[in-house]
């Protein structure tokens, strides 16, 4: 009876634990921005692991500076005054930085955390050489799960982009909801009921 008893307890534990964690999720699903981003599909299937897109989310960081100011390239006017917001980057390599995410203007964006600043709840951002600062990339991919008989979103015609909407927790990464095909305009919403 004891044995019984105890199970029953731990069921009871295990339980609260899954639905706590279930209720924030969802409770975050209705209270934080939305916002639907542009994404590169890589690593779409792995036998180990189920069906999943690993998704790599692209950022406008045009707002945020880079750790450098050499690594950015302004567009420059006749008289050499700065014009306009968005750079392009110049560096060698790619350029990594810490960054807090925001929706603002329906788009999702990163604003670097200067180094002195706690480096807590930031996701890493990566620059990459000749890209504008509206093509940067989360570094970590969040990953959306396939049913079994739904088509892979990975494989893209010419023209046609995949668009992710993600719930923007205030710490941590975001969250995939549904997924969308932009073909040459058209915008097609993917259903996998």
């Amino acid at each position: 009876m004891k044995v019984a008893k105890s199970s029953l307890i731990l069921l009871l534990i295990q339980l609260a634990i899954v639905s706590s964690i279930a209720a924030k999720f969802l409770y975050e699903r209705f209270t934080c921005p939305r916002v639907w981003t542009r994404s590169m599909v890589y690593d779409p299937e792995m036998l180990m692991r189920g069906r999943y897109a690993s998704l790599q989310l692209m950022v406008d960081g045009c707002k945020s500076t880079l750790p450098s100011a050499e690594d950015a390239a302004m567009p420059r006017d006749v008289n050499g005054l700065p014009v306009g917001k968005v750079y392009a980057i110049r560096a060698d390599q790619p350029v990594q930085f810490s960054a807090r995410l925001l929706v603002e203007g329906n788009k999702l964006e990163a604003v670097r955390i200067p180094e002195s600043q706690s480096q807590s709840g930031g996701q890493m951002v990566t620059a990459n050489p000749g890209a504008t600062c509206t093509d940067m990339r989360l570094n970590a991919p969040i990953d959306f799960y396939l049913p079994e008989h739904a088509q892979n979103p990975a494989i893209l015609r010419p023209g046609q982009e995949l668009w992710v909407e993600v719930t923007v927790p205030p710490t941590g990464p975001p969250r995939p909801t549904q997924l969308a095909i932009k073909d040459n305009g058209v915008w097609k919403p993917l259903n996998f009921n």
